[in-house]
């Protein structure tokens, strides 16, 4: 029982060296989440509702530190966040897309 219970508060972090997981259901501020890694779990407090498939920072992100899912950049904070925090375009920005 107590598996269901984490796969359904969890988000997934895809590779080692990311700083997002993916939510794999809606979260909901103030809820506990199990950050499933390959090798380990751990808890984290959301700080704001997150729909499922999108991102939650798993450390402190700086502003203007860059993002990164699938072990690769995907783009920089506009601002800082706190782990737990739903990380998403209104708090992030990716310099591919902003060059013309």
């Amino acid at each position: 029982m107590e598996n269901t219970i984490n796969l359904q508060k969890a988000a997934l972090v895809i590779d080692p060296s990311d700083n997002v997981a993916v939510a794999l259901t809606d979260l909901k501020k103030g809820e506990m989440c199990f950050l499933r890694f390959s090798d380990k779990e751990e808890e984290v407090t959301l700080l704001e509702d997150i729909a499922f498939g999108h991102k939650l920072a798993i450390f402190d992100i700086e502003k203007d530190e860059s993002v990164l899912k699938y072990g690769e950049e995907i783009g920089k904070m506009l601002v800082s966040v706190q782990k737990g925090a739903y990380i998403h375009n209104h708090n992030m920005y990716c310099e591919r897309g902003m060059k013309s």
